[in-house]
């Protein structure tokens, strides 16, 4: 007598399918989501690790007549004063190696930092497809928007700091004077210039955060411009702290470019009110006093006339 063949799933009924194309609107079980989660990181990680094997092999080959990262990041130390710098060969400029493997470990964790801002906008995007069914149609537009402008944004502190590495080091190897000379190891000047990176592009995001807290209704800018003289305050405390030289030119250059972002934040955040006030049945701003109705309300008009007559 022949079996009937089983289920699959051995009696449970079909298995649900848990992507976003077949739940658009975002209902899944605990599982579900778990499940998710394992395909979106492991996507994230595969970037990564792609991304952290070109920036290796870049680290040491130009790429399409663009310099090696090598020589990107050795500009800086480079472009000091000859006679600053330690130079076992004269015309040659290069940095000291103090342990074994340091100079592989040291282009590995290049590599997988270029290839994760390189690759950004995958794992971005694996990070959005994960949020995005549980957020609202408004949310998700501003999500969307927030992490363009951040990727932007981001990049563009990392370029300014890039350019002010070189005055930054200029001015913290100039106090000894000719009693000294500069003589950095790979690991040392290398894991500088990635902090001065990382904390000038984190930075920059600054002024997004208030414009997206004003997009949801939580910051107005009649608030924000009552606030300006702590705001600014602020920026430089934040570009004193996030300057990993303590250097002055580091700083006035990082606190210069965020004071000029917030000026931006604050017109795009009047625009944005002025065109939400202008909208029909749009909501008042929560700083904004409520209308006060001042006539008085039935019971209280009948207790004046009792009053009245007695």
């Amino acid at each position: 007598m022949a079996r009937t063949p089983r289920h699959p799933n051995h009696g449970r009924g079909p298995r649900r399918r848990w992507g976003r194309r077949h739940n658009p609107d975002g209902t899944m079980t605990l599982v579900d989501h778990l499940r998710e989660l394992r395909y979106r990181l492991g996507v994230a990680m595969i970037a990564v690790v792609f991304g952290g094997t070109f920036g290796f092999w870049w680290f040491s080959h130009p790429l399409f007549g663009v310099p090696s990262l090598g020589d990107l990041l050795l500009a800086p130390y480079c472009s000091l004063p000859p006679e600053m710098r330690f130079s076992p060969e004269p015309g040659r400029c290069r940095l000291l190696q103090t342990k074994p493997f340091e100079v592989f470990v040291l282009q590995l964790k290049v590599g997988i930092a270029v290839g994760t801002v390189l690759l950004s906008p995958v794992w971005l995007y694996q990070l959005w497809a994960f949020i995005t069914p549980g957020l609202k149609e408004g949310e998700r537009k501003f999500a969307a928007q927030f992490v363009g402008f951040a990727t932007v944004l981001f990049a563009s502190g990392g370029l300014l700091a890039y350019f002010v590495v070189p005055e930054g080091l200029l001015f913290m190897v100039g106090f000894g004077g000719d009693a000294f000379f500069t003589a950095l190891t790979g690991d040392e000047y290398v894991g500088f210039v990635l902090l001065m990176l990382f904390m000038f592009g984190l930075s920059f995001e600054l002024p997004l955060v208030l414009v997206m807290l004003n997009r949801a209704g939580i910051l107005s800018y009649a608030k924000l411009r009552s606030w300006w003289r702590g705001i600014v305050f602020g920026l430089f405390v934040v570009a004193a702290v996030a300057t990993p030289g303590q250097d002055p030119i580091s700083m006035l250059a990082l606190a210069a470019a965020l004071c000029a972002l917030f000026a931006v934040a604050l017109v795009l955040c009047r625009h944005h009110d002025r065109s939400r006030a202008r909208r029909p049945g749009a909501a008042p701003s929560p700083d904004e006093p409520s209308a006060i109705d001042h006539r008085p309300t039935e019971p209280d008009r009948f207790a004046e006339e009792g009053s009245w007559r007695g």
